[in-house]
């Protein structure tokens, strides 16, 4: 009779702290330089965040940017005078704060939606409708309006409204949903003939659980990183660092971010992380949208809290796509064991959006990073629309360099698999027929990891842009700079302009892009899985 394997998961907190953030937070308010840009204004800070490496050690050696010194970012919006004002500089030297005034619209915080409320709670033709319980506020798209088509477009908020079934107005019915816009610079709504802005719709025929705008949400930088390691029977099987969502890097976030992953001592990966996201409808009858991967929703967790923002669970967690509900006890990271796996998940929010990152390690050695479709209560999910999401692998197959990626193809008529080393930076598309796949390895060990793409995840399209980007490492290269837009040509991937065919890959520091595309039409009447993702599974290892 067999004897069952001890397994056990150790979290352990690394980097800067919540304490430190605070600290940060302490400083910045009370700092010169920051405050005499604020003074006398009316302002809120949207978020506070310590800078990713790569980001701010463009140009280094992975190895050379650990020695370089932590930055904070502090992003604050100045209503009186209409603009971000952006503070940064080393934690630790208040001495060398740099102050900023980017032109760009950051996207809002839990903070400020909810002052955009208070705003509508006041106007007198809406806001006893929120006062007296008759309609339900809810982060809708577009999360900022305007900013793509006018370049000093006051900083306007959506705010949706939804009617709260059962709840009737004396003698007139049911309020109406919509969509309403609130310019936080002159504290005034704005209404729109449509019901919406454009992008939007706001109908009465809705599809999805109803919002819970209330339930708490991260902000943007709040401290998350873990040292996780897994054991069974004493043995170190994975070791990990896992970033949460609401610490990840990227100008939007990227999901569960991991960095520093070993499989039974062996280095896997660098990082790994979704840094773009985005959907368009057919005929473009909302949107099209670049969401965002920080801002943590609630979904139900049962577990311990081994650190802020991590729990162990002692069952799988229930997210959106389980139970359509928008409500939940825990927002984070959730870990659990799912027999020979440890499964790290957490649900997302971008506006009426809800998404679900997920990353799954099978003691064989697989890794699944997944990515789940959700929303809630709106006009415009009903309608057909195609989700694009896309993972960032920077592996380093036991050393960051000498890897080398081969393209493997097989023959159907034989059988055989036939492999092509690429030797230079390349798009490439899925090919399942001939059931393509790409195996990076380390040129000297033979050890190595396949990616094989899921049978979900779809094939790109003009705005998807494509499915799979082989190319050497550039620091600079973490994202491609686009932030939350409606705009057609910046919300899809710009990735092609990271090609450089003479670029040499073959015995290089490598990184692939992977790109799933989930269509999503409520129509259809099909039962289609809501969750897409490849596989990660090593060889010779």
């Amino acid at each position: 009779m067999g004897v069952n394997p001890k397994r056990s998961v150790a979290v352990v907190p690394v980097g800067q702290g919540q304490d430190t953030m605070s600290q940060v937070r302490r400083m910045c308010d009370h700092h010169p330089s920051i405050q005499s840009c604020l003074q006398g204004t009316r302002h809120l800070l949207l978020s506070l965040e310590v800078l990713d490496e790569d980001t701010k050690s463009a140009g280094l050696l992975k190895s050379a940017q650990s020695t370089s010194q932590s930055e904070f970012v502090a992003t604050y919006y100045d209503y009186t005078n209409n603009r971000t004002v952006m503070a940064t500089g080393p934690i630790g030297d208040s001495g060398s704060i740099r102050v900023s005034y980017p032109d760009t619209q950051p996207l809002p915080s839990a903070d400020e939606f909810e002052l955009a409320v208070s705003i509508v709670r006041e106007y007198p033709q809406l806001g006893y409708l929120l006062r007296e319980n008759l309609v339900r506020p809810y982060r809708a798209m577009p999360a900022i309006i305007g900013s793509d088509t006018d370049d000093y477009m006051e900083r306007t908020l959506a705010v949706g409204l939804l009617p709260v079934k059962g709840k009737v107005e004396d003698g007139t019915g049911e309020p109406k949903h919509q969509i309403v816009g609130v310019n936080m610079v002159k504290r005034e709504v704005i209404l729109y003939e449509t019901g919406a802005p454009p992008s939007a719709i706001a109908l009465d025929h809705i599809c999805m659980p109803p919002p819970d705008a209330n339930q708490p949400t991260a902000r943007k930088g709040t401290a998350g990183q873990y040292k996780v390691t897994v054991t069974e029977d004493d043995q170190e099987i994975w070791s990990f660092l896992a970033v949460r969502p609401a610490a990840s890097s990227g100008r939007v976030g990227s999901g569960i971010e991991l960095r520093d992953v070993y499989y039974r001592g062996k280095k896997v990966l660098s990082r790994a992380h979704v840094p773009i996201l985005n959907v368009r409808y057919e005929n473009d009858l909302c949107g099209p949208y670049r969401d965002w991967q920080w801002q943590e929703g609630m979904f139900e967790a049962i577990g311990t809290d081994v650190a802020p923002g991590i729990r162990l669970c002692s069952s799988p967690p229930r997210t959106v796509l389980d139970t359509d509900s928008d409500t939940g006890n825990f927002h984070g990271v959730a870990i659990y064991e799912d027999e020979e796996e440890i499964v790290l998940m957490s649900e997302l929010e971008a506006g009426w959006y809800r998404y679900i990152s997920e990353w799954r390690f099978h003691k064989d050695g697989t890794i699944q990073p997944r990515f789940g479709m959700g929303a809630v209560a709106n006009s415009c999910t009903c309608n057909a629309h195609t989700h694009h999401v896309y993972w960032r692998f920077d592996f380093d197959i036991r050393t960051s360099g000498n890897n080398v990626i081969q393209e493997i193809n097989e023959k159907i008529s034989t059988g055989t698999l036939i492999p092509r080393t690429i030797n230079y930076e390349i798009r490439r598309s899925r090919d399942n027929y001939h059931n393509r796949h790409w195996l990076i390895s380390n040129k000297s060990s033979g050890e190595g990891y396949a990616l094989f793409p899921g049978k979900n995840d779809g094939k790109a399209d003009s705005f998807g842009v494509g499915d799979v980007w082989l190319l050497r490492y550039n620091s600079n290269e973490l994202d491609d700079g686009q932030g939350f837009t409606t705009d057609i040509n910046r919300a899809k991937a710009n990735l092609d302009k990271f090609l450089v065919p003479q670029e040499k890959i073959n015995g290089q520091d490598v990184v692939v892009w992977y790109s799933a595309h989930f269509h999503h039409d409520e129509t259809s009447g099909e039962e289609v899985s809501h969750i897409v993702g490849p596989e990660l599974k090593p060889r010779n290892w």
